[in-house]
């Protein structure tokens, strides 16, 4: 008789509880795995549970927020963000800012070091890559590039060298790091946006977006070793951690592909959301995730069969995903 009497107090309390348990995993982000995705339009980053593929928090950042970094595994994210012309400081454990650093006008791509002593930003307006000192958060120095509106800086997997695709260029910039400046330039396509080493260091994969055309740079060279025809706006350009295959989102195509790296081809495809652009992969490598910039939408990939698993709804214009 009691427990029929409490029922509907407990029933009462459920959505309470969901609410609670939701704001707990928020919270904690920074301890769990999760992906961030910057919404240019909206202001916000989507927070998603990669167990669940479910946005679990929406943090209000403001502005513009685009690329994002980190260097301690997620707990504290840098992201560009283009009305403040800043990297915001996002302390996932508490999903709230924690600081900025003002840098020149129009900061996009940013990109950790893999030996964590650095974050590059392109500026875009200043034909600058700007070098955080991540022992200080501050700017360290800054490297002009001959580039026009600078967009994605990659640093190779020995962190000694930058590279750098900007939207109004037909070539690759690259900076030494060690010098503090740029040493090179490679002929590419019109429009170099997204860069990916492979794993050993020699090859780097750059999609030219009006090119519709995937270059491939022999690093020690400094010269395009082969091209791989893509397809519409190749853009977005992620390595699996094995090397054996990269994935190219085309944004004129709704599109991901798939490149064999030991052949330089074509290999599978798969049908995402409007207007691909930069993605991130899981640490297992099983699922790769796709920002769909006009379908405000995240597009899930199993990329062990290269089929679409779920779309997830995120804010508006979404400029790429970051699983740290």
């Amino acid at each position: 008789m009691l427990l029929r009497t409490l029922a509907p107090w407990f029933q009462s309390l459920q959505p309470f509880a969901a609410c609670l348990i939701v704001g707990s995993i928020s919270f904690t982000a920074g301890a769990a795995p999760f992906a961030y995705v910057g919404n240019e339009k909206s202001g916000t980053i989507s927070v998603i549970d990669l167990a669940t593929d479910t946005v679990v928090k929406t943090i209000e950042i403001g502005g513009k927020p685009r690329a994002m970094a980190s260097v301690d595994g997620g707990k504290t994210i840098y992201v560009s963000e283009q009305k403040s012309n800043a990297i915001v400081l996002l302390d996932t454990t508490k999903g709230t800012v924690s600081g900025s650093i003002k840098l020149g006008e129009s900061p996009e791509g940013i990109y950790s070091s893999p030996d964590k002593k650095w974050v590059a930003a392109a500026i875009e307006e200043e034909d600058e890559v700007v070098f955080i000192n991540t022992s200080t958060n501050k700017k360290a120095f800054e490297v002009k590039t001959k580039g026009k509106n600078p967009e994605h800086p990659v640093f190779s997997p020995d962190s000694k060298l930058l590279f750098v695709g900007a939207e109004e260029s037909e070539f690759v910039d690259v900076i030494d790091v060690s010098q503090k400046k740029q040493i090179a330039q490679i002929k590419v396509g019109k429009r170099p946006r997204g860069i990916a080493f492979t794993p050993n260091g020699k090859f780097a994969y750059v999609g030219c977006e009006v090119a519709n055309t995937v270059y491939v740079i022999d690093v020690a060279k400094l010269t395009v070793h082969t091209t791989i025809a893509a397809g519409v706006r190749a853009n977005g350009v992620t390595m699996h951690p094995d090397g054996s295959r990269v994935f190219v989102s085309l944004g004129g195509e709704a599109a991901v592909v798939e490149i064999d790296t030991a052949t330089n081809k074509i290999t599978r495809r798969v049908a995402v959301g409007d207007r691909p652009w930069n993605m991130g992969l899981t640490a297992d490598a099983k699922k790769l995730y796709v920002a769909n910039g006009r379908s405000k939408t995240v597009s899930v990939i199993d990329t062990a069969t290269m089929m679409k698993v779920k779309d997830i709804a995120v804010g508006e214009l979404p400029w790429g995903v970051f699983i740290p």
